[in-house]
């Protein structure tokens, strides 16, 4: 084994007894020729029997939760196994965390007997948001003097994905936001009247109560009602990332702000299950599914975890997008932005075509009425200003009422 398994306490071992060789050498002292002897012989035998070292290890990582918000605490439980029949030595185990997230978890175990385990746990928190890698771990082997160190890392490591934080906002759905599909439309019974009805062949488990007695005369078999389902449209969110139009920095600046009221929206859509398109300025998007429980929208956060400023400059990107998104005009519209030109708020008024419903939420706007806020509400846009994703919530309640609430 190389020479470079010793510490640093072991290098001023060797070079005492070096130095203590040669100069008893030089002085014809036998005493101190034994001991500079002793001094060199240590350090070197110990590099010998760490490096003999036969037993292995087996590591497993288990992060609790995987995905948390800003500011929340996770904990990663290591189990660290002897599977071999010798007992270990004094182990140093150090897993690899980043620095935003505390930093190196370290350990000392003074031995693990054969078959043996030892579980360790460490606690981890981010106030940035991100995605980040855990691991791997790395166990020192130690000779009890402190003499030796041989490092042996291991493969494995995780990652722990960091999410905006986001905040609850009041339950309820957008008036004029949804509308109805399904089996059967409901406007189109009322417009038809009942005999119109498209009704289907009985299925075992139907509710009679769904049975259409005048079709299953005229067909000669049971009949019933196809299912009627709320008809829902889908919404669009916008997020202007452009560094041009966000000041401040770190947690406080108005881009991370406005990546947590993008994702405090996202996930409230969601939860309502309102499926949703998500878009920047840069006009990249991704379709994201509704969903339910306390899972709903995590597709939008893992997104928004890794999400940074672009150097672009112009919406027009992003508005594209925007203005392919609905079907015949029938759609939702929710954008995000920091500072708006007059000229950009022009460009985002025109992205709201026929019945489509445009809510602004802006941070850092000049909120006079003739500044970009103004505009928009001339224009039929519901505008939101907030300094904050704090205030989201109480401004929240002037979406469900009549465009230009704020």
């Amino acid at each position: 084994m190389a020479l470079d398994a010793l510490t640093v306490r072991g290098r001023s071992f060797a070079a005492a007894g070096l130095t203590a060789v040669a100069c008893a050498i030089l002085l014809g002292e036998e005493d101190l020729l034994r001991a500079g002897l002793l001094v060199l012989v240590l350090p070197v035998f110990s590099v010998f029997a760490v490096s003999r070292t036969r037993y292995r290890l087996a590591c497993a990582r288990r992060l609790g939760p995987p995905r948390l918000s800003v500011g929340h605490e996770a904990r990663a439980d290591v189990r660290l196994e002897n599977v071999s029949r010798l007992s270990s030595g004094l182990l140093l185990v150090e897993d690899r965390v980043p620095y935003t997230l505390g930093g190196r978890a370290r350990f000392v175990l003074d031995r693990i007997e054969p078959l043996g385990s030892r579980e360790l746990s460490y606690r981890l928190r981010s106030d940035v948001r991100g995605r980040f890698k855990i691991g791997p771990l790395t166990v020192r082997l130690a000779d009890p003097f402190g003499l030796v160190e041989l490092a042996r890392s291991f493969s494995l490591t995780d990652t722990l994905t960091v999410t905006p934080l986001t905040v609850a906002l009041p339950p309820g759905r957008i008036p004029g936001a949804w509308h109805g599909e399904g089996q059967s439309l409901a406007r189109t019974v009322a417009a038809a009247g009942e005999d119109d009805v498209t009704p289907r062949e009985y299925r075992r488990g139907d509710d009679l109560r769904r049975v259409h007695w005048r079709s299953t005369a005229r067909y000669g078999e049971l009949m019933v009602r196809r299912e009627e389902q709320q008809w829902q449209s889908r919404a669009v969110l916008l997020l202007d990332t452009r560094r041009a139009g966000h000041t401040g920095e770190g947690p406080g600046s108005s881009f991370e702000q406005a990546v947590s009221v993008a994702a405090s929206v996202g996930v409230h859509l969601a939860r309502e299950g309102l499926p949703l398109r998500f878009a920047t300025d840069s006009g990249r998007g991704a379709d994201l599914p509704a969903g339910s429980g306390p899972a709903a929208g995590g597709e939008l956060l893992d997104v928004l975890a890794v999400i940074g400023q672009s150097d672009g400059t112009a919406l027009l990107p992003g508005l594209a997008a925007v203005r392919g998104s609905g079907r015949d005009g029938e759609a939702l519209i929710i954008g995000v932005f920091g500072r708006l030109t007059a000229e950009e708020a022009r460009a985002l008024a025109a992205a709201r075509r026929g019945t489509a419903i445009g809510i602004a939420i802006l941070l850092d706007s000049d909120r006079g009425p003739d500044g970009a806020a103004g505009f928009l509400r001339g224009a039929g846009w519901r505008v939101l200003t907030v300094s904050s994703v704090a205030e989201l919530p109480a401004a929240w309640t002037g979406v469900q009422g009549e465009p230009g609430a704020h």
